[in-house]
């Protein structure tokens, strides 16, 4: 009785849940997060380093084990390991909330970034039900999805922040735990026996899937679009709350409430959007407007010197939130159907070396013009470097697409 009430018809749906609770759940702890750092802290640059710290451990769990979680779904399933997921990130949350220290920040963020490198897994589950055809429009959705949470998270987050800066971290912990019980009752499995293939050590190594990654016929320089616009993306993720701080003298609630706009504007985007963009320009084109976009939006937050011009840059970026569901789709596509867990995880493995790297780079950053007083524009300097890493990742795109329509005037 209860196979059948797995059912492939709730697939879909669930998967979308599943998406939208856990970007929520991660939602409400981003506007508290660094202020729960900096309660260990009374100086503002140790505060950016610590939460630097923070970020790095977090990424590098993430990077190790999104390889591994993706290989292990393409020998036992999606089911089980996306279940394996939500649990653990769920009581990594709750690990967070009654941390007493710093380090024990670092060692539950560390696992819970091991955990969080299910979402490549939920990518793979949407390629495995998808056909080719059908796949940018649902990543879009997943994307939609991630935007709803944004909206829901970061205000929820704010909020209770302002009460008490633990209580996010249980409700998100709660939500996580929820996610996973109702997906043991309604998540059927998405990969057939006949499509799995024995998991390898080898090929769960996040050097060697980034290896075969860049080898995928049809991929090529996308590698680079997908490590230079994430870098950015998480570059963006590791100063945007502490920067508004800095600059416009922002707290948890305000903090809340624009990342709130920004869930808005993807959800716009990739849920409703979306769809009617890829009817007028192919996916390739999307990847390049988006760029092009990206590269001002970046831009102009950095040289911004009000809080409202922030939410105006917001809602200038649409095109901007396609990049990632429309370079996702290509890659995707050039793989084959008993290695999209491998591929997406190799995609979320390189994201994630990215989240690693970010901090690094932006952190130092902001650290570095966190004396300047608000409103200043040089406290701008990791949007700028942003920018930068988008202008690159625009040059890539235009050389993929080149080479590309090339091959096929040759064919």
């Amino acid at each position: 009785m209860r196979e059948k009430f797995r059912s492939r018809e709730a697939a879909m749906p669930f998967i979308m849940l599943a998406v939208l609770i856990d970007m929520a759940a991660i939602g409400v702890i981003i506007p508290v997060l660094p202020m729960l750092v900096g309660s260990f802290s009374t100086d503002p640059a140790d505060q950016v380093y610590w939460y630097g710290v923070l970020a790095v451990a977090f990424g590098v769990a993430n990077f190790l084990a999104a390889p591994v979680l993706g290989a292990l779904s393409d020998r036992f399933g999606r089911r089980p390991v996306l279940l394996l997921g939500f649990m653990g990130l769920g009581l990594s949350f709750f690990g967070i909330a009654i941390s007493t220290t710093l380090w024990g920040l670092i060692v539950v963020r560390t696992v819970g970034g091991a955990m969080q490198a299910n979402a490549a897994i939920a990518n793979a589950y949407v390629a495995d039900i998808s056909a080719p055809e059908q796949r940018a429009k649902r990543f879009g959705l997943l994307g939609a999805m991630m935007g709803l949470g944004f909206i829901v998270g970061p205000v929820l987050g704010g909020l209770l922040g302002a009460v008490n800066l633990h209580l996010p971290f249980y409700v998100a912990g709660g939500l996580t735990l929820l996610n996973g019980l109702y997906g043991y009752f309604v998540l059927p499995e998405s990969l057939p026996e006949s499509q799995r293939k024995p998991f390898s050590w080898r090929s769960a190594n996040p050097a060697t899937s980034l290896h075969k990654l860049a080898q995928l016929k049809g991929v090529g320089p996308l590698v680079g679009v997908v490590a230079f616009s994430g870098l950015a993306q998480f570059v963006l993720y590791t100063v945007w709350v502490l920067y508004n701080n800095f600059k416009f003298g922002w707290g948890p609630e305000e903090n809340g409430w624009s990342l709130a706009v920004v869930g808005i504007v993807a959800v716009l985007v990739q849920g409703v959007l979306m769809g009617r963009l890829l009817k007028i320009f192919p996916v390739q084109k999307l990847v390049i407007m988006g760029l092009v976009s990206s590269v001002l939006a970046y831009t102009l937050w950095g040289a911004a010197t009000e809080g409202w011009m922030m939410y105006a840059v917001i809602a200038f970026n649409l095109l901007g939130g396609t990049v990632a569901a429309s370079v996702q789709s290509l890659i995707s596509s050039a793989a084959d159907s008993k290695s999209q867990g491998q591929t997406m995880g190799a995609v979320s493995a390189l994201t994630s070396l990215t989240a690693v790297v970010a901090p690094m780079l932006g952190a130092p950053l902001l650290a570095v013009v966190s004396h300047l007083p608000q409103g200043d524009w040089r406290i701008g300097a990791p949007f700028y470097f942003c920018a930068l890493l988008q202008l690159a990742a625009l040059a890539l795109a235009i050389w993929h697409l080149q080479r590309h329509k090339r091959r096929q005037l040759k064919g």
